[in-house]
């Protein structure tokens, strides 16, 4: 018999533990990408009695907690630098203290050296584009992100105009000239309106051109012009210069704004297809096109597809500056929770296997999201009736038992 008090005091201590987790559980009901515990109660080793046909046990021993990483729902939300995980898988973020954990809290934000941060502290892990290239072949690191940087301008060493001459147009009358223009930009980020004109000639079917810039953008005026001339033939298709010849080029020296020498290429074919045709149709340009930048400004940054950080720049720019890496865990119950959301390896834990997102059985990362916690508000309550009720029952053996010794006591007087 006092024995009892042993079994319902383990008792106690196991309900009491279990109403912990529980408590936990609501507590975090709210808290981004948390994933909720169960309670595993197991028996202790059971006395046998008389013969042993008699077996009595010790009570419950400490109960184990499981914590449950099943997916909680996707929430859209208005955080450009929101992710959430859809399906298996861990962000890397590296603590303060250097250790690296893993999480599925997705607030991040960038901290005032460019670094990406999730809101507790933590540097996000992944890969940066760096001299141009965001090599993902490389070990992952923290992600810096441009911020307050200029965008170095691109020289143009290409333009295009896709036009169609008009075949009736009379040699001499304003219908037999046609100008348009492209803005090229220098290795300086200075644009430069590159002015194309071009005059039918007595030869049926061919077409005279000069290209240039202004002479205001050159030192020594007029600038150097790229003049010859275009053959159509009969069905209106461009016959010379041909696909297999060199590209005439524009050649501009002395920039006024010190930028260096351009040879510009005058792209007259998309691959094969001439980009100009001779029809009896109002001369007219369809379309402009050159392969130069000018400078610009960073002026936001977001989380694409798949964790791509993508850098919106004043001039329309849109570049993927970083990318997001994610952890495969075979055997995720075995991390330990260390706070803020994140969770560190335990010695039962496989070895994660680190790549890209939506890769090697990873999940998807989702921008513009969060991840809300998978706690069952109506299965936690439930619990807590059940625990309770355990809590309640145990407590009452005690007394029984109490009464009971206090019978037995009175018996020797």
């Amino acid at each position: 018999m006092f024995t009892s008090f042993s079994t319902a005091l383990s008792a106690l201590k196991a309900q009491a533990t279990a109403i912990d987790v529980v408590g936990n559980n609501l507590a975090n009901l709210n808290t981004t990408g948390f994933k909720g515990s169960v309670v595993s109660f197991h028996d202790l080793v059971s006395q046998s009695l008389g013969s042993g046909e008699a077996q009595v046990g010790f009570g419950v021993g400490r109960p184990a907690t499981l914590r449950h990483f099943t997916q909680g729902s996707i929430q859209v939300t208005s955080g450009p630098l929101d992710a959430a995980i859809q399906g298996d898988g861990f962000f890397l973020v590296q603590a303060p203290n250097g250790a690296i954990q893993y999480t599925r809290g997705g607030n991040l934000q960038v901290d005032k050296d460019g670094q990406l941060m999730t809101t507790t502290g933590e540097s996000v892990q992944g890969w940066t584009r760096t001299n141009g290239v965001l090599d993902t072949n490389l070990a992952v690191g923290t992600i810096v992100l441009p911020v307050g940087t200029v965008e170095a301008p691109v020289k143009t060493k290409s333009f295009s105009f896709d036009i169609n001459l008009n075949a009736a147009a009379a040699v001499g009358t304003p219908d037999g000239t046609f100008s348009t223009s492209v803005t090229i930009f220098d290795s300086l980020g200075t644009s430069h309106v590159v002015e194309a004109r071009f005059t039918k000639n007595a030869t049926a079917g061919q077409w005279d051109y000069s290209i240039n810039i202004p002479d205001a953008d050159v030192q020594n005026p007029p600038a150097t012009a790229l003049t010859g001339s275009i053959t159509f033939d009969a069905n209106g298709k461009l016959l010379t210069p041909a696909a297999t010849d060199p590209a005439p080029q524009l050649q501009i020296t002395g920039l006024k704004d010190g930028a260096a020498d351009m040879n510009v290429d005058w792209s007259l074919f998309n691959g094969t297809t001439p980009r100009m045709s001779q029809y009896a149709q109002a001369s007219a340009t369809s379309a402009v096109g050159q392969d130069g930048k000018p400078s610009a400004q960073l002026t936001s940054i977001a989380l694409g597809k798949e964790g791509a950080v993508v850098a919106q720049y004043s001039n329309g720019q849109q570049l993927v500056v970083g990318q997001l890496a994610m952890a495969l865990v075979r055997n995720p119950e075995s991390l330990i929770s260390v706070g803020n959301n994140s969770y560190q390896l335990s010695f039962r834990t496989a070895v994660p296997a680190v790549g890209l997102p939506n890769t090697g059985g990873r999940g998807s990362a989702i921008g513009g999201a969060l991840e809300s916690s998978n706690v069952d508000i109506a299965q936690e309550f439930t619990n807590l009736i059940v625990l309770q009720r355990g809590f309640e029952a145990n407590s009452k053996i005690i007394t029984a038992v109490d009464e009971l010794s206090q019978v037995t006591i009175n018996l020797k007087k």
